[in-house]
């Protein structure tokens, strides 16, 4: 029997019963659809996590107060640490931490109010910083210019902010040179950095940097520092920077217990290696879990076969009396269950790669292209293996008791 001949019978065979055809392929859709987007939920949980450690900026450290058990306000190295701008100078020593580039003091105004004419918006971030932070973070400016170490050491109250900021406060005008008032004080605009977009949880377009001296004078207070923020000279560099960091500071803080220093060097580098180590496994899971409908899909494939077999018995019988090999019945229906796996795996497909385009839990999934010849592959071999079992089963019909079954 040709080829030809076989798809035509086995199309016949879905098409003569189609609720029951049609729930089974429904069967495998879901089932292919639920390891696409799983998968894609996860893979974008990767991406959102990784633009997060990417927002730090290029081969960054950033440099921490230890918090201790009594939360923000507690350090487990004892009351008295902080952090200084002269920890960063003496982080930027060329002899003692060849491999900084450079070493950014940042304090951090919360909940800061900024008002234009009769518009006030509130950034949620306001961190006062010097010259070589944008550096660090790979701010580039789209408009106007970075303040100076000029501006730093003059005090002088002047402001680089981001795209929503400008948005918010100057809807439809230049931003720079324009003055805005940051809890009753006036700073001017002198740049406006280009947009870097959301990385799935924070906008890292909405904040303003100024020099750190004039922050401290109007809204912060010359108290220890937020944070230092590192950069290293190379991202192969980043593991000596870290150590170097490590050893200025617990020197200069006369650190004796090794385990509560006081502070803490995040390494983004390390965090990203983790980070991906922990997602890896989550999709890992979830693509598991999603794995188990295309089994239940398969076995809903095989049941569907078993009863087409019950009730073509006598087709079988004549078919085999009038010449049909066992080969030949073998092939017909196995073909008929791979055909109701394959079109329950292209609609899966399609299914999976629009769901895919939807926001699930806050997460924007990403689709990796792997799932989806993994799925639908996996849903072609479902239909092949349990229909073989039908298949093998029709074919060992003998005639005599085909043709007699009633």
């Amino acid at each position: 029997m040709s080829v030809a001949e076989t798809l035509r019978i086995a199309f016949g065979g879905i098409a003569a019963h189609k609720l029951r055809s049609g729930l089974t392929i429904l069967g495998m859709t879901i089932g292919v659809a639920a390891v696409i987007i799983l998968v894609a939920v996860g893979n974008g949980s990767k991406h959102a996590v990784q633009a997060g450690i990417d927002a730090l900026g290029t081969n960054v450290l950033l440099v921490q107060p230890q918090l201790g058990p009594g939360g923000p306000g507690g350090r487990s190295a004892g009351s008295g640490f902080s952090l200084t701008a002269q920890d960063a100078e003496a982080l930027q020593n060329g002899f003692d931490a060849p491999d900084v580039k450079s070493a950014s003091p940042v304090v951090t105004a919360s909940s800061v109010t900024l008002v234009n004419g009769a518009t006030s918006y509130q950034p949620s971030t306001f961190v006062g910083t010097t010259p070589s932070y944008a550096g660090a973070r790979d701010d580039q400016l789209a408009d106007g210019a970075m303040f100076t170490t000029a501006d730093v050491t003059k005090h002088a109250r002047v402001a680089v902010i981001g795209p929503t900021v400008a948005q918010n406060l100057f809807a439809g005008q230049s931003a720079i040179g324009q003055s805005i008032r940051v809890d009753g004080t006036s700073f001017q605009v002198v740049g406006v950095t280009k947009s870097k977009g959301s990385n799935g949880t924070q906008d890292r377009d909405d904040f303003v940097m100024a020099p750190i001296t004039a922050v401290q004078d109007a809204l912060t207070g010359y108290g220890s520092l937020s944070s230092i923020t590192v950069q290293a000279v190379s991202s192969e560099r980043l593991d000596a920077a870290q150590a170097e960091v490590q050893s200025i500071l617990t020197d200069r803080h006369h650190v004796t217990d090794p385990a509560t220093p006081g502070f803490q060097v995040l390494n983004q580098g390390s965090v990203l290696a983790v980070s991906d180590a922990s997602t890896s496994v989550f999709t890992t899971l979830l693509g598991a879990v999603a794995a188990i409908s295309l089994l239940v899909g398969g076995i809903g494939v095989m049941n569907i076969m078993l009863v087409t077999v019950t009730e073509r018995t006598r087709e079988i019988g004549i078919r085999k009396a009038i010449g049909a090999r066992r080969a030949d019945v073998l092939k017909q229906f196995l073909t008929e269950a791979v055909l109701v796996s394959l079109l329950g795996g292209l609609v899966g497909v399609a299914v999976g790669v629009a769901g895919s385009e939807l926001t699930i839990a806050g997460v924007q999934p990403s689709i990796a292209l792997y799932s989806v010849f993994l799925a639908f592959g996996a849903a072609v071999l479902a239909g092949l293996f349990f229909g073989t079992y039908p298949a093998a089963r029709a074919a060992a019909l003998k005639p005599i008791d085909a043709l007699r079954f009633e």
